[in-house]
Protein backbone atom coordinates (compact mmCIF):
# COMPACT_ATOMS: atom_id res chain seq x y z
CA UNK A 1 0.00 0.00 0.00
CA UNK A 2 2.73 2.48 0.86
CA UNK A 3 4.26 1.36 -2.33
CA UNK A 4 1.55 2.75 -4.21
CA UNK A 5 0.94 5.84 -2.62
CA UNK A 6 4.69 6.46 -3.25
CA UNK A 7 4.20 5.83 -6.54
CA UNK A 8 0.76 7.69 -7.59
CA UNK A 9 2.34 10.69 -5.49
CA UNK A 10 5.49 10.87 -7.77
CA UNK A 11 2.82 10.91 -11.19
CA UNK A 12 1.20 13.40 -9.29
CA UNK A 13 4.40 15.36 -8.66
CA UNK A 14 5.54 14.51 -12.30
CA UNK A 15 2.61 15.44 -13.80
CA UNK A 16 2.56 18.82 -11.63
CA UNK A 17 5.98 19.81 -12.84
CA UNK A 18 5.46 18.88 -16.58
CA UNK A 19 2.21 21.09 -16.39
CA UNK A 20 4.59 23.93 -15.15
CA UNK A 21 7.06 23.94 -17.03
CA UNK A 22 5.80 25.26 -20.73
CA UNK A 23 5.07 28.48 -18.30
CA UNK A 24 8.60 28.60 -17.18
CA UNK A 25 9.67 28.32 -20.60
CA UNK A 26 7.98 30.96 -21.85
CA UNK A 27 8.77 33.16 -19.01
CA UNK A 28 12.78 32.74 -19.86
CA UNK A 29 14.09 35.31 -22.31
CA UNK A 30 16.94 34.75 -24.61
CA UNK A 31 18.11 37.57 -26.25
CA UNK A 32 21.82 37.58 -28.57
CA UNK A 33 24.27 39.76 -29.43
CA UNK A 34 26.77 39.97 -32.52
CA UNK A 35 29.99 41.62 -31.47
CA UNK A 36 31.72 41.36 -34.80
CA UNK A 37 28.41 43.38 -35.95
CA UNK A 38 29.05 45.95 -33.14
CA UNK A 39 32.98 46.46 -34.03
CA UNK A 40 32.03 46.83 -37.49
CA UNK A 41 28.68 49.35 -36.70
CA UNK A 42 28.60 51.25 -33.22
CA UNK A 43 29.93 54.60 -33.44
CA UNK A 44 32.64 53.82 -31.31
CA UNK A 45 34.29 51.54 -32.79
CA UNK A 46 34.24 53.49 -36.44
CA UNK A 47 35.62 56.30 -33.99
CA UNK A 48 38.35 53.80 -32.55
CA UNK A 49 39.01 53.00 -36.42
CA UNK A 50 39.53 56.49 -37.02
CA UNK A 51 41.87 56.74 -34.30
CA UNK A 52 44.23 54.48 -35.29
CA UNK A 53 44.21 55.41 -38.76
CA UNK A 54 45.23 58.68 -37.93
CA UNK A 55 47.51 57.38 -35.18
CA UNK A 56 49.20 54.71 -37.76
CA UNK A 57 49.28 56.85 -41.01
CA UNK A 58 52.25 58.75 -40.98
CA UNK A 59 54.35 55.60 -39.75
CA UNK A 60 53.18 53.42 -42.70
CA UNK A 61 52.98 56.12 -45.00
CA UNK A 62 57.12 55.60 -44.62
CA UNK A 63 56.74 52.50 -44.51
CA UNK A 64 55.09 52.36 -47.80
CA UNK A 65 58.20 54.90 -49.35
CA UNK A 66 60.50 53.14 -47.75
CA UNK A 67 59.77 49.96 -49.43
CA UNK A 68 59.30 51.91 -52.78
CA UNK A 69 62.67 53.15 -52.45
CA UNK A 70 64.12 49.68 -51.35
CA UNK A 71 62.50 48.03 -54.83
CA UNK A 72 63.57 50.74 -57.22
CA UNK A 73 67.23 50.03 -55.63
CA UNK A 74 67.17 46.36 -56.12
CA UNK A 75 65.78 46.96 -59.77
CA UNK A 76 68.95 49.58 -60.59
CA UNK A 77 71.14 46.84 -58.82
CA UNK A 78 69.78 44.14 -60.69
CA UNK A 79 70.24 46.12 -64.37
CA UNK A 80 73.43 47.40 -63.30
CA UNK A 81 75.16 44.12 -61.28
CA UNK A 82 76.22 42.90 -64.51
CA UNK A 83 78.80 45.73 -65.53
CA UNK A 84 79.89 46.53 -61.76
CA UNK A 85 83.11 44.81 -60.59
CA UNK A 86 83.29 42.74 -57.90
CA UNK A 87 83.83 44.66 -55.12
CA UNK A 88 81.31 47.08 -55.69
CA UNK A 89 78.58 44.49 -56.41
CA UNK A 90 79.12 42.89 -53.31
CA UNK A 91 79.22 46.12 -51.41
CA UNK A 92 75.87 46.94 -53.13
CA UNK A 93 74.66 43.87 -52.53
CA UNK A 94 75.29 44.08 -48.52
CA UNK A 95 74.04 47.35 -48.49
CA UNK A 96 70.49 46.39 -49.91
CA UNK A 97 70.40 43.35 -47.31
CA UNK A 98 71.06 45.46 -44.69
CA UNK A 99 68.51 47.91 -45.87
CA UNK A 100 65.95 45.17 -46.27
CA UNK A 101 66.68 43.73 -43.35
CA UNK A 102 65.91 47.13 -41.39
CA UNK A 103 62.68 47.51 -43.83
CA UNK A 104 61.61 43.99 -42.62
CA UNK A 105 62.10 44.71 -39.05
CA UNK A 106 60.11 48.29 -39.25
CA UNK A 107 57.46 46.80 -40.61
CA UNK A 108 57.17 44.05 -38.04
CA UNK A 109 57.41 46.60 -35.24
CA UNK A 110 54.99 48.53 -37.08
CA UNK A 111 52.03 45.59 -37.49
CA UNK A 112 53.02 44.31 -33.54
CA UNK A 113 52.16 48.31 -32.35
CA UNK A 114 49.35 48.35 -34.50
CA UNK A 115 48.36 45.18 -33.30
CA UNK A 116 48.42 46.14 -30.08
CA UNK A 117 46.76 49.30 -29.84
CA UNK A 118 44.12 47.83 -32.35
CA UNK A 119 43.15 45.14 -29.04
CA UNK A 120 43.49 48.39 -26.55
CA UNK A 121 40.82 50.03 -28.47
CA UNK A 122 38.64 46.77 -29.34
CA UNK A 123 38.88 46.34 -25.91
CA UNK A 124 37.48 49.56 -24.79
CA UNK A 125 34.59 49.40 -27.23
CA UNK A 126 33.94 46.16 -25.91
CA UNK A 127 33.49 47.01 -22.63
CA UNK A 128 31.48 50.03 -23.60
CA UNK A 129 29.23 47.22 -25.27
CA UNK A 130 28.91 44.69 -22.68
CA UNK A 131 28.02 47.55 -20.05
CA UNK A 132 25.08 48.36 -22.85
CA UNK A 133 24.10 44.61 -23.21
CA UNK A 134 23.46 44.36 -19.22
CA UNK A 135 21.45 47.71 -19.67
CA UNK A 136 18.93 46.44 -22.20
CA UNK A 137 19.14 43.24 -20.81
CA UNK A 138 18.15 44.49 -17.26
CA UNK A 139 15.74 47.13 -19.06
CA UNK A 140 14.05 44.40 -21.12
CA UNK A 141 14.02 41.53 -18.53
CA UNK A 142 16.22 38.97 -20.07
CA UNK A 143 17.41 36.18 -18.39
CA UNK A 144 20.59 35.44 -20.96
CA UNK A 145 22.39 37.36 -23.18
CA UNK A 146 24.53 35.23 -25.30
CA UNK A 147 27.29 36.52 -27.84
CA UNK A 148 28.67 33.58 -29.75
CA UNK A 149 26.26 31.02 -30.95
CA UNK A 150 26.19 28.56 -33.79
CA UNK A 151 22.77 29.76 -35.32
CA UNK A 152 20.23 32.30 -33.75
CA UNK A 153 16.86 33.30 -34.47
CA UNK A 154 16.38 36.54 -35.30
CA UNK A 155 13.61 37.41 -32.68
CA UNK A 156 16.73 36.87 -30.17
CA UNK A 157 19.02 39.18 -31.86
CA UNK A 158 19.36 42.99 -29.53
CA UNK A 159 22.25 43.70 -31.43
CA UNK A 160 20.36 46.76 -33.16
CA UNK A 161 19.39 47.86 -30.03
CA UNK A 162 22.74 48.02 -28.67
CA UNK A 163 24.19 49.55 -31.40
CA UNK A 164 21.42 52.02 -31.48
CA UNK A 165 21.87 52.83 -27.33
CA UNK A 166 26.18 52.46 -27.96
CA UNK A 167 25.55 55.12 -30.69
CA UNK A 168 23.33 57.61 -29.02
CA UNK A 169 25.95 57.60 -26.20
CA UNK A 170 23.81 56.23 -23.29
CA UNK A 171 26.06 54.08 -21.60
CA UNK A 172 25.06 54.32 -18.36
Amino acid sequence: MNYVLRRCSAGILLGGLLAYAPVQAQEFRIGFVSTDRIFKEASTAKAAQAKLEQEFSKREKELVDQGTTLKSMADKFEREAPTLAEGQRIARQKQLVDQDRDFQRKRREFQEDLNSRKNEELQQVLERANKVVKQVAESEKYDLVLQEAVYVNPKHDITDKVIKVLNSGGVK
